[in-house]
């Protein structure tokens, strides 16, 4: 397909859609299939006193909102529409297998949905650093004079981005396994994995079908299939994909770049790929300094969002600008404060073990503070690569005790503090244990490995918390 070409228009009058789960894409998915004269029921497994608001709101708009009934097909359903939350295992699917309905998730009906001369998709998915790359694709494809819009999991809605009045020239996207997985016809025109590691493995069911879901952002690329060079798994997928002729492999490296690669050579993101005569050339794109903060992983970040901008025929002056002009967002990363010679570091975004690890990458040595809820997860490959990076340990949250026990294993030498309370105050009593531990040039690093929710509502909240934390540290001095 062609990057102006669109999926075949569907006639929505009178067909009957059944929505799985109210939300934040249920609702607005609701809406459109109404507004475009479909028959719509909404069902959710929920039944409490938000669902029932957002059911009397939709009912007055003549939606039907079936709640705590979510695993019955509802009589005539002739496609159902899901949210990316939903389970592929649940009761629902099964019954609408059974009975020949197909299943899309929101970006499929936003793809299905686009109009004629659409916007081409340069997509993004990946175990950890999805939303700053697509940030920063955006924000070179701004510098480049593009119309454009970070839409996805982030920002605008697809919904939002194909159906509103605003015309863009290319959409830089980010996509979920979730997403990927009910995206049976997305083709976008280049598509990146960033990297692959276990994550949500109780909703995919195994690392295989995980990812098998990521792979599935290179299905029928039109340009470029990136992926890491120091991550096999992703190069695999670009293997296993069908893409369309003279669709090219296209990696990215904190090393030096081979021809079809872009990497980093003395201090400077270069491009072998986009260039005339790869195999001798090379074009400088930015500085590493370039990048903030440049820590490896935001590094191979930079260069996956390079790669997709110069897929699409950026120039290089574009790429550094608008890698310049990029600020990551808050609790990625982010430096609050340094006080008394140590540097308080709010990587809360940190949320599994991937994430953590490319933190704990990018300082030494560090006072760590991590826990909460593992997720399934375990914790020792992550100790023995950063225990000689390790001033000391602070240890919060539900699943704490894991991640003391892999500590007691592989860091026997870390002296570790096992706060024993999970009330939101154990976050000032951990950034005064950590400052305690720590010594002038250390970074006292939040960088959890674990959800949040066994503490705080998100974890923006947990960062916010450790933010306040070091800001009283420091108004008071006692560092």
């Amino acid at each position: 397909m062609g990057s102006g070409q669109v999926t075949e228009r569907l006639d929505w009058h009178g067909k009957k859609v059944t929505v799985a789960g109210l939300g934040v894409s249920g609702i607005p998915a609701a809406r459109v299939l109404h507004g475009l004269g479909a028959h719509v029921t909404v069902v959710n497994d929920g039944d409490d006193e938000r669902s029932r608001a957002q059911a009397a709101e939709l009912g007055a708009e003549g939606i039907t909102v079936r709640l705590g009934d979510g695993a019955t097909l509802p009589s005539g359903t002739e496609l159902i529409v899901t949210t990316p939350g939903w389970r592929p295992d649940k009761p629902l699917f099964a019954a609408a297998a059974e009975a020949g309905v197909e299943i899309w998730g929101d970006v499929e009906l936003a793809w299905r949905l686009r109009g004629p001369g659409a916007a081409p998709w340069l997509a993004v998915t990946g175990t950890n650093g999805k939303t700053t790359t697509v940030r920063m694709l955006a924000s070179i494809l701004e510098a480049a004079g593009l119309r454009t819009a970070a839409v996805g999991n982030i920002g605008v809605s697809l919904l939002d981005a194909v159906l509103g009045d605003e015309e863009y020239d290319v959409l830089a996207v980010e996509l979920s396994s979730y997403q990927l997985h009910w995206a049976p016809s997305v083709r976008v025109h280049s598509g990146a994995v960033l990297n692959l590691a276990p994550d949500h493995l109780d909703w995919h069911g195994s690392m295989e079908a995980y990812a098998a879901d990521k792979g599935r952002i290179y299905e029928g690329n039109q340009v470029a299939c990136v992926y890491n060079v120091a991550d096999k798994a992703t190069e695999d997928l670009v293997r296993e994909a069908d893409v369309e002729e003279g669709c090219r492999a296209i990696g990215f490296t904190l090393g030096t770049p081979g021809p079809s690669e872009l990497g980093v050579v003395e201090g400077l993101l270069v491009d072998r790929a986009f260039v005339e005569n790869r195999q001798k050339n090379a074009q400088e794109l930015a500085e590493v300094a370039d990048v903030q903060p440049p820590a490896p992983h935001n590094i191979a970040n930079a260069l996956a969002a390079a790669a997709l901008a110069r897929a699409f025929g950026v120039d290089a002056k574009a790429v550094r600008d608008g890698l310049t002009a990029f600020r990551p967002d808050p609790h990625r990363i982010e430096l609050v404060e340094e006080v008394g010679g140590i540097a308080y570091v709010d990587d809360s975004k940190a949320t599994n073990t991937h994430a953590a690890e490319a933190s704990l990458a990018a300082y030494d040595p560090i006072v760590w503070i991590a826990g909460g809820l593992a997720k399934g997860a375990t914790f020792d490959e992550l100790v023995q690569k950063s225990a000689q990076r390790l001033r000391g340990a602070v240890l919060i949250g539900a699943d704490r005790a894991l991640i003391r026990e892999a500590l007691a294993r592989h860091a026997p030498q870390v002296p570790v503090v096992d706060l024993d309370r999970t009330d939101t105050g154990a976050m000032s009593e951990a950034v005064r244990e950590a400052t305690r531990l720590a010594r002038a040039g250390d970074t006292v690093l939040l960088a959890p490995a674990c959800a949040s929710m066994d503490m705080f509502t998100n974890y923006n909240k947990r960062g916010e918390a450790f933010a306040d934390a070091v800001r009283a540290l420091a108004a008071t001095g006692d560092a």
